[in-house]
């Protein structure tokens, strides 16, 4: 399993629309990639604003995913709730 964690490091002068992201990035990004799981975090304290963990059966379902037509969609949706670039893990389920 594959898992590619995209997360929101908190900043001066960030912003982050929570309600946009769960209810209309998230559910765009599943629509896009159809990964096995998707999990959503709002940052209570620490260095990220949120999270999202999105799940994979394999590296090669994960790039089929992004090879999706809808991928340049889910890449511009970004600005729609927040001004901080995303950084990107990827991941091996090990346990």
């Amino acid at each position: 399993m594959i898992q590619v964690s995209v997360y929101y490091p908190s900043s001066e002068g960030s912003t982050f629309d929570h309600d946009y992201y769960r209810n209309t990035h998230v559910p765009l990004v599943q629509k896009a990639w159809n990964p096995v799981s998707t999990m959503v975090e709002k940052g209570v304290n620490g260095p990220h604003v949120a999270a999202v963990h999105v799940t994979f059966a394999s590296m090669d379902a994960f790039n089929a995913a992004m090879g999706s037509p809808l991928t340049g969609d889910v890449m511009t949706d970004v600005a729609n709730y927040t001004n901080i670039a995303p950084v990107m893990q990827i991941s091996e389920i090990v346990g």
